[in-house]
């Protein structure tokens, strides 16, 4: 048998953002700014909803979990990232880009049923009021936060596999800031149809599977808010499913402009883009939106703040 005249790849190249030098100590202070805005955002409304009783509820159990998510989300991405802006040689392992590829795929499909979970709980909050301490029961809730879970890292972990079966024998430059489909498979030397097959598939199923559902509790949900006779019922009723609305769209606008296009460089290029706000601009905002329109969060807030006073 001839032997290939190949070299098998033990690490990538991460190109970045850019290959500006003069942006890179400035771009390094703007992500480190928003990666520490999502870690004291993210961290302090899950702190908020464990500490405070009056929290204690499905839709702020499931709001938890989401935070949580965000967190792990943009941690996967941003200290590798920021080491990068201030480093010569930005390498990551071979290793260590599969790993963020998995976690990467796992946490984001994760996100999509996160907020599916949510629109589903508005659904049976708002529209049937009566069955839903018991239909929303603490084990239907674990149910509930559980199964994104377990299907998310199921996911990652078929995508990674069939992405550890293709070869990566020469260039091992990632046009992008993180280890994602679209450039690794640019980068691969065997036939990729397969991986690229089941990107579309999983990417497209995911995405329209999860925010039709959204969609349709939403659809349920503005009927039930237009037969309310009490102004201030719709008024509380929009006012918790505008924070939901807004969040779905920042994080399933960017992802649609991501995922569902074949992998090229143009692609790639525009995909960079995108992957700045659900990457980063979408867990940041995440906390700001559901604590700055939610006065409970609000009120429990201000109860720290006044106990940690009280107590010095």
């Amino acid at each position: 048998m001839l032997k290939k005249n190949y070299t098998v790849v033990t690490e990538f190249i991460l190109l970045g953002l850019t290959d500006r030098a003069e942006l890179k100590p400035v771009l390094f202070v703007v992500f480190l700014v928003i990666y520490l805005i999502t870690v004291i955002g993210n961290t302090t409304m899950i702190f908020l909803i464990r500490s405070d009783p009056k929290l204690h509820t499905p839709m702020y159990f499931f709001l938890s979990h989401l935070s949580f998510v965000d967190l792990c989300y943009a941690s996967n991405v941003t200290p590798q990232m920021l080491i990068n802006f201030l480093s010569k040689r930005k390498t990551i392992s071979f290793t260590g880009c599969f790993i963020q590829f998995h976690f990467f795929i796992a946490l984001v499909i994760t996100d999509y049923y996160m907020l599916t979970v949510m629109a589903y709980d508005r659904y049976m909050a708002i529209c049937k009021p009566l069955l839903y301490s018991s239909k929303m029961s603490r084990c239907v809730c674990f149910s509930l936060v559980a199964t994104p879970y377990i299907y998310g890292f199921a996911n990652g972990l078929a995508q990674t596999i069939l992405m550890l079966c293709l070869s990566f024998c020469g260039p091992n430059e990632i046009n992008h800031f993180y280890c994602a489909d679209p450039p690794l498979l640019v980068l691969a030397c065997s036939d990729s149809y397969v991986k690229e097959t089941a990107m579309f598939v999983v990417a497209g199923s995911n995405l329209t599977c999860s925010l039709t559902i959204i969609l349709i509790s939403y659809i349920f949900i503005f009927i039930a808010i237009l037969r309310m006779h009490s102004a201030e019922g719709r008024r509380k009723a929009f006012s918790t499913c505008g924070s939901h609305l807004t969040a779905v769209t920042i994080f399933y606008g960017t992802l649609f402009c991501m995922y569902l296009r074949p992998p090229s460089e143009a692609s790639v290029e525009q995909g960079k883009i995108a992957a700045v706000f659900y990457i980063f601009m979408s867990p940041m905002l995440n906390p700001l939106i559901y604590s700055l329109r939610n006065k409970d969060v609000k009120r429990a807030l201000r109860k720290v703040i006044q106990k940690k006073l009280f107590a010095k």
